[in-house]
Order: C-alpha cells, then structure tokens, then sequence
C-alpha cells in the first residue's frame, strides 16, 4: 500500500509541477511577445488580466509543489490541487465553453489527472512527518 501512496504522492507532484511550467511558459511568453490577452475559454478571466493572474498562479504552484516536496506547508499544496480541480471543471463543463473536436477528451484527461493529483496531495498533506534524532 505504501508504494500506491509513493506513486500517487509522485504522480501529484509531476502532474502539477508540469501544469504550472506550462501556464508559467504560455502566460511569459505572452507578456514577452507583447500579446495583450490570452484566449482560454474555459478561464473566467479575460483581456491582459488573464496573461498576469496565470503567471502569478503559475509562480504559487510552483512553489506549493517545492514546499510539499520538502515537507512544509503541506496543506497548501492540497489546496492548490483543490483549488485546480475545482477550476478545471467550472470552467469546462459549468461554464459557456463550447469544446473544439477533440477537446471533450483533452478536458476529461486533464480532470482526471488533477483528481489523482488531489488524492496524491490529500495522502501527502496526512503523511507523517519521520523522527528525526539529533
């Protein structure tokens, strides 16, 4: 049972650390190629606001994924993962996102891995801390 813990708990950490790199990439690529808007649908922002909250988003996650890696602030790192799948299925199906040929799929496999994600961070959230002996 451990190791299904192991593999989640990693899975969470990939899963959400190659989100972020990549809404880290998009929104600084953006902002570099002076683009005024980004246009994802599903994203209740819109305009240059966008461009900088996922950055900022971006930047957070990261560094919730670093903290729970090293063994701090546990509980935020659960609240990103929370906090993304709550936004990846407002915005796509509790929203007026009307999905391109193909994307129902795309969708349904990003939610799903944000669900395993969110377990794999709720088992590191409640993982205990070792001993450590001085």
């Amino acid at each position: 049972m451990e190791v299904v813990k192991a593999l989640l708990r990693f899975f969470s950490y990939l899963f959400h650390g190659l989100l972020c790199l990549m809404l880290l990439a998009m929104s600084a690529l953006a902002m570099a190629g002076g683009a005024t808007t980004l246009n994802l649908g599903m994203i209740a922002w819109t305009g240059a606001t966008t461009t900088y909250i996922l950055f900022l988003c971006a930047l957070f996650g990261l560094l919730t994924v670093i903290l729970a890696i090293r063994g701090s602030l546990r509980p935020l790192f659960f609240l990103w993962s929370l906090v993304v799948v709550i936004v990846l299925i407002k915005g796509y199906f509790l929203s007026s996102y009307h999905f391109e040929p193909g994307g129902f799929n795309t969708a349904l496999y990003l939610i799903a891995g944000s669900l395993i994600a969110l377990l794999g961070s709720w088992l590191r959230m409640t993982a205990k801390l070792p001993v450590r002996r001085s």
